[in-house]
């Protein structure tokens, strides 16, 4: 058996969330789960109990709360979850608004980036109102050719929080798989940037022949 390499400390473990989950499932269902393994073993033995109260510790922001859990437990795929609910996405992810770090970017050829959950907020919001001045509204697609980038993130935020479906690839793909996947959607907005680098080496992204191929797809 290989060495340890680390293993946490009782204080480290004592403020882990999943200990405080157990104790919160343990108050609500009067149990008495002591290790990872027991709440493994109730998750599997009471999935709706289990669901419903990852939905309650998480404390998940809904504009409509669920009618159950999960409606057939034999339908393994196909089952149908938290039937009923209606909530935002981003809405979740930007419930904070504080000095406390959200994103820490580093590229290759960068210093390191950090931004604020402050910062984060500022940023989708005043982006969601350009993208809503331009007429984005709830179902619209919304795509981006795009690096991992916190300006990747931002985008992503504002378009789902005003209800507009986000789809994205990665630079590296080439001009003809991006063709092919965004004109399956047929993006309102597309988000891009002019290159990105790997290994050290600046690639170039803005093509040609990808802009000329997309404006005949959307003729």
């Amino acid at each position: 058996m290989g060495k340890l390499l680390w293993y946490p400390s009782e204080e480290y473990i004592k403020q882990a969330n999943v200990t405080r989950f157990i104790g919160f499932v343990n108050e609500r269902y009067d149990l008495k789960i002591d290790s990872y393994g027991e709440l493994y073993d109730w998750s599997i033995e009471k999935i709706p109990d289990f669901w419903a109260s990852v939905w309650e510790f998480g404390e998940i922001i809904a504009s409509r709360e669920y009618d159950e859990a999960v409606d057939d437990l034999r339908k393994f795929p196909g089952a149908e979850w938290f039937s009923g609910a209606r909530l935002n996405f981003s809405e979740n992810l930007l419930r904070y608004r504080d000095d406390r770090i959200a994103f820490i970017f580093k590229g290759e050829t960068f210093k390191s980036i950090k931004m604020t959950y402050a910062e984060l907020y500022n940023s989708v919001a005043r982006l969601a109102k350009s993208l809503r001045k331009i007429g984005v509204a709830p179902g619209d697609r919304v795509a981006a050719y795009m690096p991992n980038l916190i300006e990747t993130a931002v985008a992503m935020l504002a378009a789902t929080s005003i209800g507009a479906v986000w789809s994205s690839c990665a630079t590296d793909l080439g001009s003809q798989a991006v063709l092919d996947r965004f004109s399956q959607i047929e993006p309102k907005v597309l988000f891009t940037v002019d290159g990105y680098f790997y290994k050290g080496k600046r690639f170039n992204s803005l093509l040609d022949r990808m802009s000329n191929n997309y404006q005949t797809i959307n003729r």
